[in-house]
């Protein structure tokens, strides 16, 4: 018995379609992934950067100028990461006084990293996911307290 050949070439035209379908998406959580990976590696080096920042600032240099000098260091290291940074997405804690032998300070980071490729026209809030870094920077027993002038 001879086949017509009506079905000539098809699976072509239907893997072509399928791969189609099956690659968009893919590609689309791929570059999400990978925003919401850099944003979280940027808050990580922004946190550990912005304690380090404040617990070496020079003798003499009040604890406002040591927050500024944190804020400064968070911010390179978030725009190294092709990210900006405000003032209200980091904290700077100290426990139990800041620049004071035997203290601690903790630098809290809160961003939201918006998803790729959704227009404004959808209206409202854009979709994000939020991230979170932390990092605790001991002082030192034994060290001088700095930030009194």
């Amino acid at each position: 018995m001879q086949r017509t050949g009506g079905e000539q070439g098809s699976a072509v035209v239907e893997f072509s379609w399928l791969a189609l379908l099956l690659m968009v998406p893919l590609v689309y959580v791929m570059l999400a992934v990978f925003d919401v990976q850099r944003a979280s590696y940027g808050a990580t080096a922004a946190t550990r950067a912005a304690g380090r920042a404040f617990i070496i600032v020079p003798a003499g240099l009040s604890e406002d100028e040591a927050r500024t000098r944190a804020f400064e260091a968070a911010r390179l290291a978030m725009k190294d990461q092709g990210m900006e940074l405000t003032a209200d997405q980091l904290s700077v804690t100290c426990d139990p006084a800041c620049l004071e032998p035997g203290s601690t300070v903790t630098v809290t980071l809160d961003t939201a990293v918006p998803l790729p490729l959704v227009p404004d026209a959808l209206g409202g809030e854009p979709p994000a996911v939020r991230i979170s870094a932390s990092h605790t920077e001991p002082y030192g027993d034994y060290r001088e307290a700095k930030g009194t002038g």
